[in-house]
């Protein structure tokens, strides 16, 4: 964050990755959202994009890209945010994403740290995204729950954003790759607090849960669990498939809140109003215990 006067700061973040689906222009979509996001998640807009993009010189048609180009464009006017030019460079594997500059009221950042024991939790969208594109990639997917992965993950976060805006949030994160241990784990560290999350709350996309019991488990989340497993405390009663899906890595995830426990139902009627249906009360911040983070 750059402060320009007392009340107008910058905000500049960037992301990009490998496609996650088959269709250039959904790809473009998605990857847009997940590089919007992170102004989304500190209560910011974003205004201007810059085109991050990685091309092989050959093999793939050219209107390929094209589509690419025109998703991140469709997602990035959707937001208001306008695409003033880019770069590219010659290479083997095909990315795409964002550097995104948003503005902000210094006043009002929403920081990823800064929980507070006495909070409620809440996340915006549900779990899912890894196994069910790993899923995907296996032709292991159903066409409905395929189209309910892409859906949530080309939903911009800006209407989530906008209602927490109205509430006295003491800290807020996208959940992204890391998957919603690791950003929850950063909170709650940088919090002093400790997080614990609730097995029965978690929202799960349509299909998520099937595609765990068929072993459908990206490397990205058994990454996430051999690093921060132990950080996390797990409840005998947990299923082990739950389990997995609280380390999935997700794309273009929600953004998890922490919102004062009085204002946490209205904050959620706020958002299931304004079009995110998976939100859900999650957790609850309390005193720091042996480990940051709880599910039980």
């Amino acid at each position: 964050m750059y402060r320009l006067r007392d009340d107008l700061a910058l905000v500049s973040t960037v992301d990009f990755f490998t496609p996650v689906v088959d269709d250039a222009f959904t790809y473009g979509q998605i990857a847009a959202a997940n590089a919007l996001s992170d102004v989304y998640a500190m209560g910011g807009r974003p205004i201007t994009a810059l085109n991050i993009v990685c091309w092989p010189q050959s093999g793939l048609p050219r209107e390929m890209l094209v589509e690419v180009l025109r998703g991140g464009a469709e997602k990035a006017r959707e937001a208001g945010c306008l695409v003033v030019g880019g770069h590219s460079v010659a290479d083997e594997e095909v990315k795409y994403g964002m550097a995104v500059t948003g503005t902000i009221d210094p006043l009002r950042v929403i920081r990823n740290v800064g929980a507070r024991v006495g909070d409620a939790l809440i996340l915006t969208k549900g779990l899912g995204t890894g196994v069910l594109m790993t899923a995907f990639k296996r032709d292991r997917l159903s066409p409905e729950h395929y189209q309910a992965a892409v859906r949530s993950m080309a939903r911009l976060n800006a209407s989530a954003s906008a209602a927490m805006l109205a509430y006295d949030v003491h800290a807020a994160t996208d959940v992204t790759g890391y998957g919603l241990v690791g950003h929850a784990l950063e909170m709650a560290q940088g919090s002093s607090v400790t997080i614990v999350f609730e097995e029965s709350d978690l929202p799960l996309l349509p299909g998520a849960l099937e595609c765990c019991r068929e072993a459908m488990i990206p490397g990205g989340g058994r990454r996430n669990q051999d690093f921060f497993g132990q950080y996390m405390h797990i409840s005998e009663e947990v299923s082990p498939d739950m389990v997995t899906l609280a380390f999935d890595p997700q794309t273009s995830g929600g953004l998890l809140i922490a919102v004062p426990e009085p204002d946490a139902i209205a904050l959620l009627a706020d958002l299931h109003r304004a079009g995110d249906a998976d939100s859900a009360i999650v957790g609850r911040v309390v005193e720091p215990e042996e480990h940051p983070l709880e599910l039980v």
